[in-house]
């Protein structure tokens, strides 16, 4: 376990215990309730927090969204590569990132294909539902793009915008180009499971193999809407691997949680597993330290997203509202908000925060576990 992962590990244990102290919160309204609460850790990884930075993180994202059709595109690498993930995290999900961006971009911007500049929202995912090692990138991208000379929208002429065996091809060719550049550099490290990669016999016959093998990029339009498919994103951008929710049983020695099995038609059932094996699994899922998971490319990259944005809707002359399409996602999100955005349960009032206790200060006030209020958010 590295040194984020056993960060991760010392702020999830503590958090929502007195190990972190408390805090009150008073209802201006009718002056009646009072709501006593541990504080959390807003570590990125935690299931129980962030709720309040993807709650923003949405309403932004939903401010940029345009009045044309959504596709949602996924991109996948094959399993044989997981053996590289563990001890290259940083340089194999960036060089994911890039490889999936450019294959996107590059074919988005011949005139064969469409002749556009594209924008794309991508976010990264590491995990499968069983919580083994799955990399790969989500992307949200508008139909159609940006003349080169930004005077008009390009409207696709594919059904599926731009042609998925097509894509798929030339993500793989640049992916496995950046993964023999930085092989070449001696820039992996190839220990355990990998070390055979150190041979570049045995380096080269894997790349061998992964060109003859069909890498899957899955396109679809967006269900419900793009504003449906920021929110289901947007469900995994701040925390990791699995929620509280799909936790179903502990017994001090074994955690069972639900899961879907896609490979059998998603059918949904519990798994079984040692404590130390499910922990070893999901805090293989931390990324390292400054590592962005959410990133955007195209007309939407940072630098000149206002800009282009601006540009877009002067060309499409309409804007999609986010409260124009009340579709959901499949599943709902179960997370809570953060603390301070309870109301009170008695009139509605905004709670707001009137005192803070240390850690070694909150043994005067009690255990308040035992508060339906804050048991629901601890």
């Amino acid at each position: 376990m590295d040194f984020e992962q056993k960060k991760a590990f010392r702020a999830i244990e503590a958090c929502r215990t007195a190990a972190l102290g408390g805090h009150i919160d008073y209802c201006p309204g009718c002056g009646r309730y009072e709501k006593n609460s541990f504080n959390s850790c807003r570590n990125r990884n935690c299931p129980k927090c962030q709720a309040g930075l993807r709650q923003r993180w949405i309403a932004e994202r939903e401010r940029e969204v345009l009045g044309v059709p959504y596709f949602h595109v996924v991109f996948s690498v094959p399993h044989e590569l997981n053996v590289l993930v563990r001890d290259n995290h940083r340089l194999f999900y960036s060089l994911l990132f890039s490889a999936s961006s450019k294959a996107a971009l590059e074919l988005a911007a011949d005139p064969k294909w469409l002749g556009a500049r594209i924008g794309i929202l991508s976010t990264l995912h590491t995990w499968g539902q069983n919580l083994q090692i799955h990399p790969h990138i989500h992307c949200v991208i508008p139909q159609g793009g940006l003349a080169p000379d930004h005077k008009n929208w390009i409207h696709p002429r594919y059904r599926f915008f731009l042609p998925v065996k097509v894509l798929s091809k030339v993500f793989r060719g640049k992916f496995l180009d950046g993964l023999i550049k930085l092989y070449r550099k001696k820039k992996l490290r190839l220990v355990g499971p990998a070390a055979c990669l150190e041979d570049p016999k045995c380096f080269a016959a894997l790349i061998r193999r992964l060109y003859k093998k069909p890498w899957i990029v899955y396109a679809k339009p967006a269900f419900g809407g793009p504003v449906q498919v920021i929110r289901y994103l947007g469900r995994y951008t701040h925390r990791v691997a699995i929620s509280n929710h799909r936790i179903v049983n502990f017994d001090g020695e074994k955690v069972t949680f639900l899961w879907k099995d896609y490979a059998h038609e998603s059918r949904q059932g519990p798994m079984t597993l040692e404590a130390t094996e499910f922990l070893r699994r999901f805090f293989s899922h931390v990324l390292p330290k400054g590592f962005v998971r959410i990133r955007q490319f195209g007309f939407l990259a940072n630098c000149f997203r206002a800009k282009r944005l601006r540009i877009c809707r002067e060309l499409l002359g309409s804007h999609v509202e986010p409260s124009q399409s009340t579709d959901g996602p499949p599943e709902p999100d179960p997370e809570l908000p953060e603390p301070t955005d309870w109301r009170c349960p008695r009139c509605g009032t905004r709670m707001i925060r009137v005192r803070m206790f240390k850690a070694g200060d909150w043994s005067s006030r009690g255990d308040f576990t035992d508060d339906p209020v804050c048991s629901a958010v601890s």
